[in-house]
């Protein structure tokens, strides 16, 4: 495969990233209109503080990209587009989490989504690890944020009926 090819791969799949990332900041709790509505509810006591989520969220947005471009990087074959598609699901699984959360003000329809998202995202790590093992590892640490990130939403259903 050639070098500059392969680059250009990286940076789509880093674009693609990028633009799921634009998106979910669009309504994220920086937004004043979100701001209000995302103090008001009842958090559990491990909620991260605000000031986590720009440091955790860059590093998996980089994995992600990795883990895709790695994926690419295999032979064709139907394995190979079948753990992509997984990839672009969970991406925009991803993206439209955070527009039912902190967009629609609605953790019922955004808990349903993560749990799509996270369901996408073992599936991924499960048929990746047959074809690239570093892909799916890049994967592990995003599931476990995903799933805390469930818990969370959880709780806050529980805590705001």
């Amino acid at each position: 495969m050639k070098r500059s090819r392969s680059l250009l791969a990286l940076l789509g799949f880093g674009a693609a990233v990028a633009a799921a990332a634009w998106f979910g900041a669009r309504f994220s709790p920086a937004n004043p209109g979100t701001k209000a509505w995302y103090l008001s509810l009842k958090k559990p006591p491990y909620n991260p503080p605000n000031a986590v989520f720009p440091i955790v969220w860059p590093i998996l947005y980089i994995l992600m990209t990795i883990a895709a471009w790695r994926t690419w990087r295999q032979p064709s074959s139907a394995q190979r587009l079948f753990i992509l598609s997984l990839w672009w699901a969970q991406l925009l699984a991803n993206g439209f989490w955070t527009y039912l959360f902190f967009g629609k003000h609605n953790p019922k329809q955004a808990l349903i989504d993560i749990l799509v998202m996270e369901s996408l995202i073992l599936a991924f790590i499960v048929a990746a690890r047959k074809l690239d093992r570093a892909a799916a590892i890049c994967f592990v640490p995003y599931a476990a944020w995903v799933a805390f990130a469930t818990l969370l939403n959880t709780q806050i259903i529980r805590l705001n009926p």
